[in-house]
């Protein structure tokens, strides 16, 4: 028997572990019931009787040697656990809140949404732009208002370089590079050089849509935009079409949806019209298709944009545009239900 318990005492000595389960599995073969160490207790009885009180001791002696090597295998796991977690002293003694989306965010979602329900994908372009994407291919004229300092932020040491000020620009990218059928949806930020107020800032953002193929007319325009309008304010709300006018489109028009607030009676939101402009649109120009390298005589399609600010006005009443770029966190907060 002495020969054993020296065995296990080296076996015991030299234990090692990797993770509790690998622990509780040596503590179940040494100390559990069945265990190594508990059999050799039970043969305690077959030893001579002037030999019991030195083996008693030495039995007592392997068992708490068992016993002591386990747990501080075990404290060394807890003491490791609790370092990997230790607590952030820098951290405010406040509780964290879980943060919420952007009200912009939730809208172009939305908007980016329901265009793919009708087959749209998701096309983006940079904002540092060229004149040529973004006026030039676009049927600007060269004396055009927008071509302005006053209107447009240039990069200064470059004339021809510039913010965009319309998401059209990737547009002009998508058809100088893809043939038709072009169906695409490009939401993004874009720049003006304007006064920031409760109803202007310097840079806002856009949605714009594209669609290019053969025997495309205005009333596919039409159609589209009844069902944006439905699936985004209601099944209520009716849509009304102005003649306008914009350089890279002809016809070119405006719609107006019935006043979300009052559905069309007048009140003072829709200055008593019962109507609310949201976007413009049209027949894309030949001259642009032509400038992008598809030819006018086979294909023809339709283009509309319209600002995600101005839709998230009207679907929440945000009455200072500047709000949304503020960061004030109670702002933000009413929109969490929103998600």
């Amino acid at each position: 028997m002495i020969q054993k318990i020296n065995a296990l005492l080296k076996e015991i000595g030299d234990m090692k572990a990797s993770n509790m389960e690998e622990l509780e599995a040596l503590r179940i073969k040494y100390l559990s019931k069945k265990g190594e160490v508990t059999a050799l207790f039970n043969d305690f009885r077959n030893v001579a009787a002037e030999e019991k009180r030195e083996m008693g001791k030495r039995l007592n002696e392997l068992k708490e040697q068992a016993q002591t090597k386990i747990n501080e295998i075990k404290e060394a796991f807890e003491n490791k656990s609790s370092s990997n977690n230790e607590l952030d002293l820098t951290r405010t003694a406040y509780p964290v809140r879980l943060g919420s989306r952007h009200p912009l965010s939730v809208v172009r979602e939305e908007i980016c949404s329901i265009f793919g329900r009708l087959g749209f994908s998701i096309a983006e372009g940079p904002e540092i732009e060229d004149d040529w994407h973004v006026f030039s291919a676009l049927n600007f004229a060269e004396d055009h208002p927008a071509r302005d300092m006053q209107d447009t932020f240039f990069i200064s040491h470059q004339p021809d370089v510039l913010l965009r000020t319309h998401t059209s620009s990737v547009q002009t990218r998508v058809m100088e590079k893809s043939e038709p059928p072009i169906r695409i949806i490009c939401p993004g930020r874009v720049y003006r050089n304007e006064a920031i107020s409760y109803r202007a800032h310097c840079f806002f953002h856009q949605v714009e849509a594209l669609y290019v193929d053969k025997d495309v007319s205005f009333a596919d325009l039409k159609q589209a935009l009844l069902f944006f309008a439905k699936e985004m304010f209601g099944a209520e709300t009716k849509i009304r079409l102005r003649p306008s006018y914009f350089p890279f489109t002809e016809p070119s028009a405006e719609m107006d949806i019935s006043c979300n607030l009052c559905g069309g009676k007048g009140c003072p939101f829709c200055k008593y019209t019962g109507w609310v402009e949201i976007l413009g649109c049209g027949m894309v120009d030949p001259n642009v298709l032509d400038s992008c390298g598809i030819d006018s005589k086979i294909y023809s399609g339709y283009a509309l944009g319209m600002g995600i600010e101005r839709i998230t006005n009207l679907k929440y009443q945000v009455k200072d545009l500047r709000m949304f770029s503020e960061n004030d966190l109670r702002f933000l907060k009413e929109f969490e239900s929103a998600h």
